[in-house]
């Protein structure tokens, strides 16, 4: 190989599409083939050859991505852009591996992009929303300033969902909602994308498929959360009033008992006296020793009453919201396979 000839290989690199599935036109093989060879001459030639052949849509743009790259082999580098054109007319969303493709081709590629008008990268996302609540989203690029329509079409149904003049990226949320703010029917519906720009117009669309669900209602609670129902009863603290009371007695009549000798009164046998006090203070002692019994916590009962009346609030509320939810619809939408875009 000569050193031009390795220059132009790796200033070239390898087209995006050359890589790709087995073109189905032998004429268009060829040119592969003599691509792959740098034979650029004939590469071109037979690539404007098969152009005149009968070629399937994505054969087409692949000859013309070929022709793109031939002449940018051969430095004319406005035959190229007018090839990558039509290449990308034909296909809106062709990309070029930066990976594959040398910065020469990729700045051509790129130049042709901007003198078309097409609308490219239209994507409709998978969504499940309750209707009125959420929308489907949609992304898409116009390559060059246009008056831009996004509809969504289900037989003799049409709805606008959006009109603007932009240029780059747009992102849009579509309601999936009728004018009179009730869900869409269900069915394939049909996104559609239309760009004018004078008298230049290019349109894309993607099919979806939507269809209805329940809404998912709410359990009640069988408790706040963070909160809990306190004892109604409790245990009072250990009051050591019975031998208090007890001692007092045993003193009084300890103290009487005197009081009757010294006044000659009389007197009481001593051992009586001893037992009286002795089952006195042991009748006290037990009395004071004994668990006292549970009595009602007065603060805990109405804490939990108001605890009750606020779970009671809640699961009313729930039940509303629950009854509002069964008269709603879930929208559940799925991209399916893409369709052709239309010049």
């Amino acid at each position: 190989m000569t050193r031009r000839s390795l220059f132009v290989v790796l200033l070239l690199w390898t087209p995006a599409g050359l890589g790709a599935q087995e073109p189905q036109n032998a004429t268009l093989r060829e040119a592969l083939n003599a691509y792959d060879n740098l034979d650029f001459a004939r590469a071109g030639t037979l690539a404007k050859r098969a152009l005149t052949e009968r070629l399937s849509g994505p054969d087409q743009a692949r000859t013309y991505e070929l022709l793109g790259f031939t002449y940018s082999a051969t430095d004319s580098q406005a035959k190229a852009v007018d090839a990558f054109k039509q290449a990308i007319l034909l296909d809106p969303d062709r990309q070029l591996d930066a990976n594959k493709v040398s910065p020469k081709i990729t700045s051509l590629f790129y130049s042709a992009l901007g003198q078309v008008l097409v609308v490219r990268q239209l994507q409709v996302d998978s969504a499940r929303f309750v209707a009125g609540q959420g929308g489907v989203p949609l992304r898409y690029t116009v390559t060059s300033p246009a008056r831009v329509r996004v509809r969504a079409i289900n037989g003799p149904t049409a709805l606008l969902v959006d009109s603007t003049v932009v240029t780059g990226a747009v992102n849009l949320r579509w309601p999936a909602q009728l004018p009179s703010g009730a869900p869409v029917p269900e069915g394939a519906w049909l996104i559609v994308v239309e760009a004018t720009a004078g008298q230049n117009s290019f349109s894309v669309s993607r099919a979806v498929r939507i269809t209805y669900g329940a809404v998912d209602t709410l359990l009640p609670l069988t408790s706040l959360p963070g909160y809990q129902e306190l004892p109604e009863t409790e245990i009072p603290p250990q009051s050591w009033r019975p031998l208090g009371l007890s001692l007092l007695f045993v003193a009084g009549t300890v103290a009487g008992t005197f009081a009757l000798n010294n006044g000659d009164l009389g007197s009481a046998p001593g051992s009586e006296l001893a037992g009286v006090s002795v089952a006195t203070l042991a009748t006290g002692l037990v009395m004071t020793l004994r668990r006292p019994a549970p009595r009602p916590a007065e603060a805990n009962i109405l804490y939990n009453r108001l605890l009750r009346e606020q779970l009671a609030q809640r699961n009313a509320d729930i039940a509303k919201e629950n009854a509002k939810r069964r008269q709603q619809v879930a929208l559940t939408v799925v991209p399916l396979p893409k369709s052709e875009g239309t010049r």
